[in-house]
């Protein structure tokens, strides 16, 4: 696993390259595109993190803060049920690297155009840039949803339909602040709340309670 996203080496580089231009000519001027380039480097970090694997519970898919909790009268896209929605805000000082919250394998994959909308506004999961991948490990099955704000303009994928999945995988990430959302079966016990920080592939965001002790 790279500590840096290779999404971002092509802007660190740039960016890198105009600070030394800048350098050669403006020394004190350099300073402007030096805070970039690390604030760069800095935003498309990739922390190593381990996730103990227990198919009872849920990790968080996404760095960042909880927006909302909510109930989902029918969700048609995947669940074909009633199921529950926890709902991440990612600001641009959060890691964007996106976890796997359940091993399973991938059944269900899917983009859709669209605006460009704040991440913390209440529509966005409806009108903005979103890519879904459906988890299904034979007893559950979760949504998960990357979906772009007024920044991001471009959703990464590193998966495939078919393919199988673990706990705490890397699996994707949306450039320059964003929002992700989970939709789990009705009866999952959430673990979180409004306003709760949590970090992707560490924090226990749910847990399935139909499941005996192994």
């Amino acid at each position: 696993m790279h500590p840096i996203v290779r999404e971002g080496y092509r802007y660190i580089f740039i960016s890198l390259l105009i600070t030394v231009a800048v350098a050669c000519w403006w020394q004190w001027w350099a300073v402007i595109p030096g805070v970039l380039t690390a604030f760069l480097t800095f935003f498309f970090r990739n922390p190593v993190r381990v996730s103990p694997s227990d198919d009872r519970l849920l990790y968080s898919p996404a760095d960042g803060r909880v927006m909302a909790v909510s109930d989902v009268f029918f969700d048609e896209e995947f669940l074909s049920a009633p199921a529950r929605k926890i709902t991440i805000f990612l600001s641009v000082f959060d890691v964007h690297v996106n976890r796997i919250p359940m091993s399973g394998d991938i059944r269900y994959q899917q983009y859709t155009c669209g605006r460009f909308i704040p991440a913390f506004k209440d529509a966005v999961g409806f009108e903005n840039e979103r890519h879904a991948i459906g988890l299904d490990n034979g007893r559950h099955k979760v949504l998960v949803t990357q979906i772009a704000g007024i920044l991001a303009r471009r959703i990464v994928s590193w998966v495939v339909l078919g393919s199988r999945v673990y706990q705490g995988e890397c699996y994707g990430m949306i450039k320059f602040g964003s929002c992700t959302e989970l939709t789990v079966p009705v009866d999952t016990t959430i673990l979180v709340r409004k306003g709760d920080r949590v970090i992707g592939g560490k924090t226990v965001v749910g847990r399935f309670d139909d499941q005996t002790d192994r």
